[in-house]
């Protein structure tokens, strides 16, 4: 167990602390809110999709001595928007879909990371790395978790149709495929953006766990958004601070928080429905 007091100095918050922090709520916030959206419309794997093939591609990219954000994001869209139409055209099932395309993905990335021997230079972004996160990483980040969320908010009331009955709300006028694409994007911008901070293997968990255990809690989609908003902002502040506490990797700190968050919720709800 570390003493925190000698860790946390004034240049060490400054430098390290709080632009992590900032990058986290920012990440935190998007993921909580898509992950409502996914859980519900049970598309919840893109998201582990989506972080393999953004993996992937950040290792080629810096293979090739590109700028790794720059070249993963548009990627990762543009995969977003090829597994939804293998999703709605192809005779594969939607996760089937997703599986192939997501592990020829991250093969490809390993192929190249390895050959150009950069497996150590790559790692952090397999198992997340906040704390060395760049000033320009963390300002790339807030704007583009600012975008998502206002895209988010002045969508809200279709991402909602679309979400609970596709069927109806193509039969008022709604451009489902639209609102389906733009949550698949949504998601996309939000996987990458994540990846820094949980790393490829746990970021779909951040999406997942505060959606499923809101979902223990309240019953309105409101109210299950609003919840899911508060544990995961919540779940990222406790983990950050037992992993400085205890020098353990964030990204796993922050998702065991949302499992025994998950779990007391779990075991709340099975006790009220207990007879008396």
């Amino acid at each position: 167990m570390h003493d925190l007091s000698a860790i946390l100095t004034p240049e060490y918050v400054s430098v390290i602390l709080l632009p992590a922090l900032i990058a986290g709520v920012a990440v935190s916030l998007c993921a909580s809110l898509l992950g409502v959206s996914l859980v519900l419309k049970r598309c919840s794997m893109i998201g582990d999709g989506l972080s393999h093939v953004g993996y992937g591609t950040l290792c080629i990219a810096v293979a090739l001595g590109w700028a790794p954000m720059k070249v993963t994001i548009p990627v990762v869209i543009a995969a977003a928007y090829i597994l939804l139409r293998l999703s709605e055209n192809s005779r594969l099932g939607g996760d089937t879909a997703i599986a192939l395309f997501s592990t020829s993905a991250l093969a490809l990335g390993i192929l190249a990371s390895s050959k150009a021997n950069l497996t150590t230079d790559v790692s952090h972004y397999m198992f997340g790395s906040i704390l060395a996160m760049t000033r320009g990483d963390v300002i790339f980040s807030v704007i583009l978790s600012i975008c998502v969320i206002l895209v988010y908010l002045l969508f809200y009331d279709k991402i909602f149709a679309v979400t609970f009955d596709e069927n109806f709300a193509q039969a008022t006028g709604l451009n489902v495929r639209f609102y389906n694409l733009l949550i698949a994007v949504l998601t996309a911008v939000t996987v990458v953006l994540g990846m820094m901070m949980m790393g490829a293997l746990l970021i779909s968990s951040l999406m997942i766990f505060p959606a499923v255990t809101a979902m223990r809690i309240c019953k309105r989609f409101r109210g299950v958004v609003a919840a899911a908003v508060i544990i995961s902002v919540s779940c990222f502040l406790f983990g950050l601070f037992l992993s400085l506490l205890l020098d353990t990797a964030v990204g796993a700190s922050v998702i065991i928080m949302n499992l025994l968050v998950f779990a007391a919720a779990s075991l709340c709800t099975a006790l009220r429905r207990k007879p008396a």
